[in-house]
């Protein structure tokens, strides 16, 4: 199988009849390259939806120009047109026939156009997309808009595998042997029956050991067929979220009659996972607390639109973190983050909806500020939910990552349509503004009995795709749904901030494993999980600040992430990380004493305050032994905190260095706080790490800017940085600051923390040049090596 990843396209933000013709004069319209999110290229306006980021959608069109002498395509064989996603309500039309479309953003589907390859008057083969999100308030976070994931062409030949014709399962793995079962759907597009030969190779990358299997069967002409074979791996390299050994699944169709030799290739891994109902979750046999984050699919200035290397410095900030789970929420992702998962060790549960048959309130003037909208999914979910959860599990069955398959996210919200008799008054759900007649139990809303009829449909649809994995769902009223059903069909029981049910509901469900499947960063809700063996593990609310639920204007954004937009870590993430790592960290951070009202509010990497100032200091540490040092008088050793776990201390303020050391399995750590000067010189550097595996957008390049003083540390300071690229494009500048409304699309951008990334395409990095500067300070020009 050859398979042509389809970049270039043409775009226009507007909305002709005769746009989808194949002559159509498209040499005016803005070129671009796909992946491409539109509504990153416009500027935020308040006018629009507060829940979609405050960015436009509307009607957008693509119109590609393509090669047919590219696809080296003979006699009997296929070819398929194939998207990876587009967000939203999509329409496609080849050389000017219409093949249909998608209302979902997340599914992945494809087109057969052999046929209209035959009848194409020229090599020009043009392709048209329509996306049509007029509907702003379509989500309750931002979707992006437009062809925002891959685009492909693909030749098989007369013996193929269809989409989703593979599946890799392995029913009993230990450390001395796996058995694998592998099943193949051959297509024979042949005019006669063929005998066919199934040859699958097992490759382990870590090692290089190979396994291969053989079947032979006769296919008739027009049939789809599955073929299976079976064999056994001696001590195989396991897949675990420490050592992510894949293999690579080589598979090749041979013909006895004919010369037909055609190849497919995949990544898989061999592990087991499983989850207990007294002693959590196990990776190939051992006990594993789930570390996990939830992820929403932006990355701020680039829009849902993300190439891989932006998501494996994200990924690899959170591994050294101590995640190895994402939960991705809520919807199905692209796949080459499936792909990173798998690459990078993290444990991924795969979500399908945010709501089912009836919409959700969507915030579009503030968070939780009433009257809401009500567009999005639900108006396509009786129609096409059945069709767009089996292509999620289909799609992903095969990711050694994927332990557990999520049907809804909070589909059980108070009032949020359904209701149910046994609350009269039901809370729990955005309820700071929400009117009193909505709290109410109201007979003329939808029951939630109804909701447990949906799931356990839902759950047959994943069990007909995968009986591997169990089923799960992320319960948010779990008071109710636990009486009224909803939890019956599902393998795993989520619970999204119910920490205090756990025990209980632990003995009225003696058959259910438990996991927190939305939590927040509190102390208190690790150690729910810590405490009970039976919890199989959380996820954080969440891993990375996203586009949308904004609370309101000019914040665009959820800054409840780990690590900013732009990628930089919290000071939070250095205290979740003396939790979670399994590595030395001590790191102290500060704050005027006094000024803490809300768990919530950020403390800094700071000294620099007025002499004689109380300052809050905290230490985020799992080192023991601690000593504190301020120039170079001796401090008091700071309090333990059991109930926020952390060390504190308060200390008078000096225009001199503070260190804290400590012992961590016998090393000595230290950390330092020093004053730091106004900022005297501009550092760019290439993002890099030995760590981050290869990917079809490696031409994508990230350079992280930080404003440092005159003795080269790194400074907290704000200025506007502008950056020019010569050889090159500008995809744009991220800081990570929700509340800054500059247009994605500007060539400069202000710091934030002292910090932000520039996002730079080049083929030749060593032809091209990026230079930053800003006032006051020499600018720096560097090549992408």
């Amino acid at each position: 199988m050859e398979q042509k990843q389809l970049r270039t396209w043409r775009f226009s933000h507007t909305d002709a009849q005769s746009t989808w013709q194949k002559d159509f004069d498209d040499s005016s319209w803005e070129q671009i390259s796909v992946p491409h999110d539109w509504s990153v290229h416009e500027p935020f306006d308040r006018h629009n939806a507060s829940g979609t980021g405050y960015l436009n959608g509307g009607v957008g069109w693509y119109r590609g120009h393509f090669s047919l002498h590219d696809l080296h395509s003979a006699e009997h064989d296929t070819v398929l047109l194939k998207f990876a996603g587009a967000y939203r309500n999509s329409d496609v039309w080849v050389n000017g026939y219409h093949l249909g479309g998608r209302p979902s953003g997340y599914a992945e589907f494809s087109f057969d156009i052999t046929d209209l390859l035959a009848d194409a008057p020229d090599d020009d083969l043009v392709i048209a997309v329509r996306l049509d999100r007029q509907e702003l308030a379509d989500s309750r976070w931002f979707n992006g808009t437009g062809l925002n994931r891959p685009v492909y062409l693909e030749v098989h030949q007369a013996l193929m595998i269809p989409d989703y014709g593979t599946v890799f399962t392995t029913p009993t793995v230990t450390k001395d042997e796996a058995m694998v079962q592998i099943q193949h759907h051959v297509l024979n597009r042949l005019t006669n029956a063929d005998q066919v030969t199934v040859t699958d190779t097992l490759t382990s990358l870590s090692t290089g050991q190979i396994v291969t299997l053989h079947r032979t069967d006769t296919v008739q002409a027009g049939e789809d067929k599955p073929l299976h074979t079976n064999g056994v791996v001696d001590r195989p390299d396991l897949w675990s979220v420490d050592h992510p050994h894949l293999y690579r699944l080589t598979t090749k169709l041979s013909s006895a009659s004919s010369n037909i030799e055609s190849t497919y290739t995949q990544i898989v891994g061999i592990r087991s996972a499983a989850f207990d109902l007294d002693t959590g979750f196990h990776l190939n046999g051992q006990p594993l607390n789930i570390k996990g984050v939830c992820l929403h699919e932006d990355a701020g200035v680039l829009g849902t639109a993300v190439p891989a290397p932006v998501w494996t410095r994200r990924l690899l900030a959170l591994k050294k973190m101590g995640a190895n789970a994402i939960r991705m929420s809520h919807n199905p992702h692209t796949p080459a983050l499936y792909d990173l998962c798998d690459q990078l060790g993290f444990l991924v549960f795969d979500e399908a909806f945010d709501e089912w048959e009836n919409p959700k309130n969507k915030w579009w003037q503030g968070h939780n500020v009433y009257p809401p909208k009500f567009g999005g999914y639900a108006h396509d979910f009786p129609h096409w939910h059945a069709a767009d959860l089996a292509n999620m599990v289909q799609r992903d069955r095969n990711h050694p990552s994927v332990i557990a398959w999520s049907i809804g996210n909070e589909v059980d919200y108070p009032n949020d349509p359904y209701a149910n008799p046994l609350f009269k008054e039901m809370t729990g759900n955005n309820d700071t503004n929400k009117p009193a007649a909505e709290r109410e139990y109201n007979p003329n809303r939808p029951d939630t009995r109804r909701l447990s009829v949906i799931a356990a449909e839902l759950a047959k649809i994943v069990k007909a795709n995968d009986a591997t994995r169990p089923v799960t769902l992320a319960a948010a009223f779990p008071e109710l749904s636990a009486r009224t059903g909803l939890l019956d069909n599902l393998d795993v029981v989520g619970y999204n901030y119910k920490e205090h049910l756990y025990a209980q509901d632990h003995e009225r469900f003696p058959t259910k494993p438990f996991i927190g499947s939305e939590n927040g960063h509190d102390y208190a809700a690790w150690r729910a999980v810590t405490d009970h063996d039976y919890v199989a593990g959380q996820f954080l609310w969440t891993g990375i600040d996203y586009l949308g639920e904004a609370r309101g204007w000019p914040i665009h954004g959820s800054g409840a992430g780990l690590l900013t937009l732009a990628g930089f870590p919290k000071t939070n993430y250095y205290l979740r990380q003396s939790w979670w790592a399994a590595a030395p960290v001590l790191k102290m951070v500060t704050v005027p004493q006094g000024t803490l009202h809300y768990p919530w509010e950020p403390l800094y990497r700071r000294w620099d305050y007025v002499p004689g100032s109380a300052i809050t200091v905290r230490f985020y540490t799992n080192c023991q032994h601690l000593q504190l040092t301020l120039g170079e008088t001796p401090l008091p050793a700071p309090v333990y905190d059991a109930k926020h776990g952390y060390y504190e201390t308060t200390i008078a303020y000096k225009n001199e260095p503070l260190l804290v050391s400590g012992t961590y399995q016998g090393q000595k750590v230290t950390d330092t706080l020093i004053p730091v000067g106004a900022p005297a010189k501009l550092q760019a550097a290439v993002w890099s790490d030995p760590q981050a595996p290869q990917t079809a957008d490696d031409d994508v390049y990230q350079i992280e800017v930080t404003l440092l003083d005159q003795a080269g540390h790194p400074t907290e300071a704000e200025q506007i940085v502008h950056a020019a690229v010569a050889g090159g494009t500008l995809l744009g500048l991220e800081n990570g600051d929700l509340a800054d409304t500059t247009d994605y699309s500007a060539d400069y951008r202000r710091t934030l923390a002292g910090h932000l990334v520039i996002f730079v395409r080049s083929t030749d990095p060593l032809h091209t040049t990026v230079t930053c500067q800003t006032n006051g300070l020499a600018p720096v020009t560097m090549t992408l090596q």
